[in-house]
């Protein structure tokens, strides 16, 4: 496999391979960017069909964290982990600490923390291996209700660009995924009187919103088609794609997940639908702001954070203009902007 050639190399500062055969570890750690800082970007557990699938997803998802901490004004650059394995039956407590040894060898370029499959019950092994993390219980802890916050606020500047309406009662929201940050997601939407359609992979967690929060279930495979004002996409990403896009039928796609444009030019696609995207990496920034509010061995200011969060509003609604403009696509002006950002910095 040729790693350098790969489209979603671009530039990676530092890819680092990690076994350990005594506890099973085999993880990945991508450093895409420390121009504005030490790299920080949060550590993936998943059972990925191949290696070269887990590297793909780590350099996809190192380069969005560059974005996503230039774009939110962080003094941080980018950076991914994946641990490869199931989280349910493959995590020990040497596991993570053999993963703890190989994160503090990199001396402070890489700063971990909680991501899809892992807990801050993982993280807090982590720690005892080294310092280079974040986002543990005491401090900023859990970040998944930050992030539904912001990706709440994105959701209303998305709704007041295209629908020009300040509220999102009576707005219909689809959302696939109602893990920890889905579920937040729907309490934020429903308080504010939203219509929603949930589906996701585990009945239980349907039957959660559908029985807490009223919301209507739909079949996974259907809730692409829903009439809605909104599709939010908040499980894993790449569901913007070839055969999803024709099935939309909102103005909005706003969600939590982790690169949803399978390819940048489904962008171009759901433009020409007329469809608002809203960039997964600027919309889904609040968990990341979050734990920045611990960096430095500073005191972790829970109002400081979600007033930072609230700025995804004025952020989006500035990437909306320029877009609408320029004649470009949201995604392209983002990664525009967050490129200058970075390239400022490293002059």
């Amino acid at each position: 496999m040729a790693v350098f050639n790969l489209r979603a190399y671009d530039d990676h500062e530092q890819v680092v391979f990690c076994r350990d055969p005594k506890s099973g570890l085999s993880a990945i750690i991508c450093v895409h960017s420390t121009a504005l800082g030490p790299a920080v970007g949060g550590c993936r557990m998943w059972e990925y069909n191949s290696d070269e699938g887990a590297l793909i997803d780590a350099l996809r998802l190192s380069r969005g964290m560059s974005y996503k901490n230039a774009l939110a004004g962080l003094k941080m650059g980018g950076g991914k982990s994946v641990i490869i394995g199931n989280s349910k039956t493959m995590k020990s407590e040497a596991l993570f600490e053999a993963f703890g040894e190989f994160i503090n060898n990199l001396n402070g370029q890489y700063f971990t923390a909680e991501d899809v499959g892992i807990t801050p019950n993982d993280m807090a092994i982590v720690n005892r291996k080294t310092e280079y993390v974040l986002g543990l219980e005491g401090k900023s802890g859990d970040p998944s209700p930050v992030t539904a916050y912001g990706v709440y606020q994105g959701m209303k500047a998305a709704v007041k660009h295209r629908l020009q309406r300040d509220s999102l009662d009576g707005v219909k929201v689809a959302v696939q995924g109602l893990g920890h940050v889905g579920y937040y997601l729907c309490e934020h939407l429903r308080a504010e009187g939203a219509e929603l359609f949930v589906t996701d992979i585990n009945k239980e967690s349907i039957d959660r919103v559908v029985d807490n929060l009223g919301a209507t279930a739909i079949d996974k495979d259907e809730i692409y088609s829903q009439e809605v004002d909104v599709y939010a996409p908040c499980a894993l990403g790449a569901t913007i794609n070839d055969t999803t896009i024709p099935q939309l039928k909102c103005s909005i796609v706003a969600g939590a997940a982790n690169n949803q444009l399978a390819e940048d030019r489904h962008g171009e696609i759901l433009k020409n639908k007329n469809i608002l995207y809203t960039p997964d990496y600027v919309i889904n920034a609040g968990g990341i702001i979050n734990v920045s509010f611990e960096q430095n061995g500073g005191q972790y200011n829970k109002q400081a954070a979600l007033d930072k969060v609230s700025e995804i509003y004025g952020t989006l609604l500035e990437i909306f203009k320029v877009a609408e403009n320029t004649q470009k696509t949201t995604n392209v002006v983002a990664d525009e902007l967050a490129r200058k950002r970075i390239a400022d910095a490293g002059k």
